[in-house]
């Protein structure tokens, strides 16, 4: 009888939560099925795969995967490997401990847009940008980042702001971890790095994971920034996933192949998640 009366209670949101998700997905799939644009929305015959064959066929489409990946897994490795860093430094108590910790993990509340436009006019300006000032203060010729670093400018711009979440998740795990182990360790005659090595390490396997997963699914869709700053170019040189699916729906008016490319997206993003993930877990439990 209890079950039942929480299944019933339960259903109203669940019901909810499928309508949600379904509704949305069988109409992508829908639209990745007929031949239509936003042009001639009448022209909606059925056309089976040949939106998915027009989609990988794009010239930008292997550029697009690749930059996709680039950018995730480069994106991953700053924020975990800097964010455990960062987090075993300021996990220690210091004068401004509290100020510090503030300043490093405000840049996640900032909006993906105004990051880059702060990075694309405050720090990447080839004329009154902060990188060309020190550039010019050295007596070297100023950079333009975003024309011939692209894909790079990319990565610092996203890094810089999920960095913080990185070290806000590292920093409450080490606040849980043993500190007799630590103490026991260091009367053995542990170093500063065989605790950090065999203690904080292995004690941050579920922490990093969870960075890992939860950056995965959103630097997927990295967006905003690219739209701002290189609006996918030079060429296709910033161009991932995310952005080519939005110049097909809403630059080319065709929703379909758009439609193709979401579903293919979310194919790409599951196969990555499960073996990004898969690694992690298996290479910090060793």
């Amino acid at each position: 009888m209890k079950r039942s009366i929480t299944r019933l209670l339960m259903a109203p949101s669940v019901i909810l939560l499928l309508a949600w998700m379904i509704i949305p997905l069988s109409m992508t799939i829908y639209f990745s099925t007929i031949q239509f644009s936003s042009y001639n929305p009448d022209q909606n015959g059925f056309v089976g795969w040949q939106n998915f064959e027009f989609f990988i066929t794009d010239p930008a489409f292997i550029p697009a995967v690749s930059n996709t990946l680039i950018l995730l897994l480069s994106v991953l490795f700053i924020t975990v490997v800097f964010g455990v860093m960062l987090s075993a430094l300021i996990d220690k108590p210091f004068f401004g401990q509290g100020i510090v910790r503030v300043l490093l993990i405000s840049p996640f509340f900032i909006m993906p847009t105004v990051n880059a436009l702060i990075w694309k006019n405050m720090m990447m300006n080839p004329v009154y940008g902060i990188f060309a000032w020190i550039s010019q203060s050295l007596g070297l010729e100023p950079i333009d980042w975003l024309s011939s670093y692209p894909l790079m400018s990319i990565i610092i711009m996203v890094s810089w702001q999920w960095l913080p979440f990185a070290i806000l998740v590292f920093v409450t795990a080490l606040q849980s971890q043993d500190t007799e182990q630590k103490e026991a360790a260091q009367m053995d005659g542990a170093t500063g790095w065989h605790i950090f090595r065999y203690l904080t390490i292995p004690h941050l396997a579920r922490p990093i994971a969870v960075v890992v997963m939860i950056e995965t699914i959103f630097l997927l869709a990295v967006f905003a920034e690219i739209l701002v700053s290189t609006g996918g170019g030079p060429g296709y040189d910033s161009t991932n996933l995310t952005y080519l699916i939005y110049n097909q729906a809403l630059l080319q008016f065709d929703v379909a192949a758009a439609s193709a490319g979401g579903l293919l997206a979310v194919v790409l993003a599951n196969i990555v998640a499960f073996f990004l993930i898969r690694a992690v877990g298996k290479n910090l439990t060793v």
